[in-house]
C-alpha cells in the first residue's frame, strides 16, 4: 500500500509559492535566507512543502525571527553556478544553501563555505549520524562544512509485467553485465516498441550520467577504479574504466537503449520517471532509490500499480566477481556560506531542520535513506516506500564519489568520454585516451597508471 502524504506537508501545499519565493540582497539580521534547489518541471513539489513546514515551525518557535525561502529551480549544474554566483558577495550570499555531496569540496576550496565544528561539538544530535554521511561533507581539512540530511542507493527497476511477456522471471537477479544485456536482448526480440535498457551516458545529464551511469559500471570492475587513495592520485582508464565504456558502447551500439538524441537531453532523468516506466515503455532502468517519490499522490507522476508492476535488483559486478553487486551512494548537506550575515541564526535553522520528526519526515517525503541512526529505526520510515529495505540493504556494497575538488572537473572529462561513445564518434579505446589526457592536465599529472 502506498504511503500518504503527512498532514504538516499537505496543510502548507497551498502556500508553498508564496513561502518559497524571494532572493536578492538584505542583509535584516532577523531573517534567514535559505536558498536549495527546486527540480526544472515542477513535478516534484515535496520539498518547497517541507520547507515551508519547517518554516511556520522555525517563526513560531522564534518570535520576530523570519525565514525567506529562495528556491532556485535549474539543473543540477545550474543550480551550482548560480549559488556559487550568490555565495561570492555578503551582499547576495544566502545564510543557508543546499549543497550536493558532489560539489561541496570544491566550494570548500574556493572559500564559499564555513566550518561548522563550533556548531556541531554542542549539539547532540550529530553523534547519531552514521560515519559514511559525516564523511561526505569533511573536507581535507579535518572539518565539517554541511549537514547531511539523506542518501541514496542506485540499483536496477524492471518491469515485471514486460519481463513476463518477453519469458523472463519475475525475481530477476542478474549476476553479471553479460546478464544484463542478455535479457535487454531479449526484450529488444520479443516485446517490440519498447526500450530495452536504460544506462544514463554524457555531459548533458551531468552526474545522473556519470554516478549513475557510468560509476555504476566502472566500480564494479575493481578496487578504488578512478581515485587510489593510498598514492593520493587519480587512475589513468585502464581495462576496468575502458570495460565500462565498451558496455555503454553496446547498449547503444545495439539499440537495446533509447535514441542517442534522447539520452544526451538534459531532462532525460525527468522523461524516465514521468514517462517511460510509468507509461511501460522501458523494460530495465538503471536507477536510484528516489524514484517512487514521482509515483506517489503528492508526486509528479501518480501510478498507484508501481509497487506492483515493478521490481528491484541489485547491479551486479562485471564478472559477479565479491562482493556480488555495487551501488553508489551520494546525498546533499545544509552549509552556512562564509559570507553569511547571519549565521548563528542559520544554524538555528538547520537545527529545526534536523530536528528527528522532521529529519523522518523528510526520509519518507522525499524518499531518502536514512543517515541518522535513529531515522532509520523509526516505524514510518521502515514503512515509507515499498523497497526502502532493497534500497537500504544496498549501502553494505555502496560506494561514494571521491571527496576532492578536481572531482566535478574529473567527472566532466568522464561524461565527455561516455558520450563519444554513445554516438560512436570514438571506441571505449580511444575515449579513454582522451580521458587520460584531460586528466593529466586537471590533476597537474597526479596520475597512476594500471595494467590490467
Amino acid at each position: 500500500m502506498r504511503p500518504t502524504v503527512p498532514l504538516i506537508l499537505t496543510a502548507v501545499l497551498a502556500a508553498t509559492a508564496l513561502t518559497a519565493c524571494g532572493g536578492g540582497p538584505g542583509s535584516d539580521p532577523d531573517t534567514v535566507k535559505v536558498a536549495y534547489n527546486r527540480n526544472t518541471d515542477n513535478t516534484i513539489r515535496f520539498k518547497d512543502a517541507y520547507l515551508a513546514a519547517v518554516k511556520k515551525q522555525f517563526e513560531k518557535a522564534h518570535p520576530g525571527k523570519k525565514v525567506r525561502l529562495i528556491p532556485i529551480q535549474a539543473p543540477d549544474n545550474e543550480y551550482a553556478a548560480k549559488t556559487q554566483q550568490m555565495m561570492r558577495s555578503p551582499r547576495t550570499a544566502p545564510d543557508l544553501v543546499y549543497e550536493d555531496t558532489f560539489l561541496i569540496n570544491s566550494d570548500i576550496t574556493a572559500g564559499y563555505l564555513r566550518p561548522l565544528d563550533d556548531y556541531l561539538k554542542t549539539w547532540d544530535s550529530w553523534d547519531r549520524y552514521i560515519d559514511t554521511a559525516k564523511t561526505a561533507a569533511r573536507a581535507e581539512d579535518g572539518k565539517t562544512y554541511g549537514v547531511p540530511d539523506g542518501t541514496d542507493t542506485r540499483g536496477l527497476w524492471f518491469n515485471k509485467e514486460l519481463f513476463a511477456k518477453a519469458g523472463l522471471p519475475s525475481d530477476w537477479r542478474p549476476r553479471t553485465w553479460e546478464d544484463i544485456l542478455d535479457a535487454a536482448r531479449t526484450v529488444r526480440k520479443k516485446v517490440p516498441g519498447v526500450i530495452p535498457l536504460n544506462v544514463y551516458t554524457g555531459k548533458a545529464p551531468g552526474e545522473a550520467a556519470v554516478m549513475q551511469g557510468f560509476e555504476m559500471l566502472v566500480y564494479g570492475t575493481g578496487k578504488d577504479p578512478l581515485y587510489d587513495p593510498g598514492a593520493k592520485k587519480w587512475v589513468a582508464g585502464g581495462k576496468g574504466f575502458r570495460d565500462a565504456l565498451g558496455f555503454l558502447r553496446t547498449v547503444y551500439a545495439e539499440k537495446l537503449g533509447p535514441d542517442p538524441s534522447d539520452a544526451l537531453d538534459p531532462n532525460v532523468t525527468t522523461h524516465v520517471a514521468t514517462d517511460l516506466l510509468p507509461g511501460g515503455k522501458l523494460a530495465i532502468g538503471l536507477d536510484g532509490s528516489w524514484m517512487g517519490q514521482h509515483w506517489l499522490k503528492s508526486g509528479g507522476k501518480p501510478w498507484p500499480e508501481w509497487s506492483t508492476v515493478l521490481g528491484q535488483a541489485p547491479m551486479p559486478t562485471q564478472h559477479g566477481q565479491a562482493p556480488g553487486s555495487v551501488s553508489m551512494s551520494g546525498g546533499w548537506t545544509w552549509a552556512i556560506p562564509a559570507k553569511s550575515r547571519n549565521p548563528d541564526l542559520a544554524w538555528e535553522f538547520v537545527r529545526t531542520l534536523q530536528t528527528k520528526e522532521n529529519a523522518v519526515e523528510y526520509a519518507v517525503v522525499g524518499a531518502q535513506i536514512a543517515v541518522r541512526e535513529d531515522v532509520a529505526e523509526d516505524p514510518r520510515y521502515l514503512k515509507s516506500m515499498p523497497g526502502i529495505d532493497f534500497f537500504t540493504r544496498l549501502v553494505d556494497v555502496t560506494h561514494y564519489r571521491p571527496a576532492l575538488p578536481v572531482y566535478p572537473q574529473v567527472s566532466t572529462a568522464i561524461g565527455e568520454a561516455m558520450e563519444s561513445v554513445t554516438t560512436g564518434d570514438a571506441s571505449p579505446a580511444e575515449a579513454a585516451e582522451a580521458y587520460d589526457e584531460q586528466l593529466r592536465s586537471i590533476t597537474d599529472g597526479a596520475v597512476v597508471s594500471r595494467t590490467g
